[in-house]
């Protein structure tokens, strides 16, 4: 299991837990809808009578991490950190593989290519407020097409096939040797939430 809880994060949290009154409280850690676009990373507090038997436990320094089983595939590479600020300090947790399970060569190509647009690509795109997603894969003489669809500030914005091109396109095409290209099926006709109009 490979989730890394920076030391600040760690006294962050055995803080929190301090403040807790409950004997032997830890933190659990899991993600909720995993595999899918709407994946949220949560950590809770975790009672001893909330631990389930096939929880997998990091027992750091000063405090336990029960892993929720079905969860730990989707946080490998996640990264648990405490920043502070002037407001305190903020706690966020990284997991770029919450959306889409890591892929290897060996993956069907949907997943490969989901995995690069959920894990690379649509944390670029959200700063405009958009995301770009897959609907399907065809077949063409020259290989494998992917469909692709933008939504948010992406749809009807005057610089998205500067976007797919340049950025979609190329990042899809260099990494996934099966793919020939990518086709835009996005209504951009309609404006309303554009980044650039």
């Amino acid at each position: 299991m490979n989730i890394t809880v920076t030391a600040s994060a760690e006294s962050y949290l055995a803080d929190l837990l301090a403040k807790q009154e409950a004997e032997g409280i830890a933190v659990r850690m899991f993600v909720t809808q995993p595999g899918t676009p709407y994946a949220e990373t949560c950590l809770a507090y975790c009672r001893p009578e909330e631990v389930v038997a096939d929880d997998e436990l990091m027992e750091l320094d000063k405090i336990r991490v029960y892993v929720e089983r079905n969860s730990v595939p989707f946080l490998d590479e996640a990264l648990v950190d405490f920043a502070e600020d002037r407001m305190g300090g903020q706690l966020t947790i990284k997991a770029p593989n919450a959306k889409v399970p890591k892929v290897s060569e060996d993956s069907p190509l949907a997943d490969q290519v989901n995995y690069i647009l959920y894990s690379e690509i649509n944390p670029g795109l959200a700063s405009h407020g958009g995301e770009v997603k897959l609907i399907e894969l065809v077949e063409e003489d020259q290989g494998y097409i992917a469909i692709l669809e933008f939504g948010g500030g992406c749809q009807g914005c005057s610089a998205v096939d500067m976007t797919l091109k340049d950025g979609v396109e190329r990042t899809l095409v260099e990494r996934i040797p099966a793919l020939a290209g990518v086709r835009d099926t996005t209504d951009h006709s309609v404006r309303e939430n554009a980044y650039y109009k």
